[in-house]
């Protein structure tokens, strides 16, 4: 049963609490986080059991972390732990993913098992989640931000060419994306989705 007096503690009191020996503290951070990370392992690999294993490996790393005196408190945990969740993700994809076998014969090229694709399963699960997110995200800027965006990235103009076609400045071309930049993490937040720019 959570301790309703924690439950409207930020997240560095809480982890403070939890430093303390208060290990309620911690239950709370868990409740508090739970659904957002499970949510987003489960959404990449789209498996219950190893989300459910990634899940706990998250949250085992962010114990360990914490009592070893390592975690920084920068007021940005859940942003911490779902890095921890994401490279975790990484992590799986990379074992699990098929090494090629390399025969032992002198006359043998290595070059020869190396298959020439731009990325392996786990980068392209990673890369279409993060389009995803990122079309969805752009959708919502203000007009002269999304245009810019969708100029930069969709039409690989160059910021010359999107000052000459929005009819502004170079230096206005710049900060609108800047600002775009800025806004895309802060919805990404809002949204819990998980993406990196």
């Amino acid at each position: 049963m959570i301790d309703a007096s924690l439950t409207t503690l930020p997240d560095n009191e809480l982890i403070q609490g939890y430093r303390d020996g208060n290990a309620a503290c911690f239950d709370v951070l868990l409740a508090r986080y739970q659904a957002k990370v499970y949510g987003y392992i489960f959404s990449v690999v789209k498996d219950k059991d190893v989300a459910d294993d990634i899940f706990q490996d998250t949250f085992f790393k962010v114990v360990a972390t914490i009592n070893g005196g390592a975690y920084k408190d920068e007021n940005k945990f859940i942003h911490w732990v779902m890095r921890i969740a994401h490279n975790l993700i990484v992590d799986y994809f990379r074992r699990n993913s098929k090494m090629p076998i390399v025969p032992n014969r002198p006359d043998y090229d290595i070059v020869d098992t190396l298959q020439l694709h731009d990325d392996n399963v786990e980068q392209s699960i990673m890369r279409q989640q993060t389009s995803s997110n990122i079309r969805k995200l752009v959708k919502m800027l203000p007009p002269e931000q999304r245009r810019v965006v969708i100029l930069r990235h969709y039409g690989k103009c160059d910021f010359k060419d999107i000052a000459a076609r929005t009819g502004v400045s170079i230096n206005t071309a710049l900060g609108r994306m800047r600002y775009a930049i800025i806004n895309l993490r802060r919805l990404a937040e809002e949204h819990n989705m998980f993406i990196e720019l």
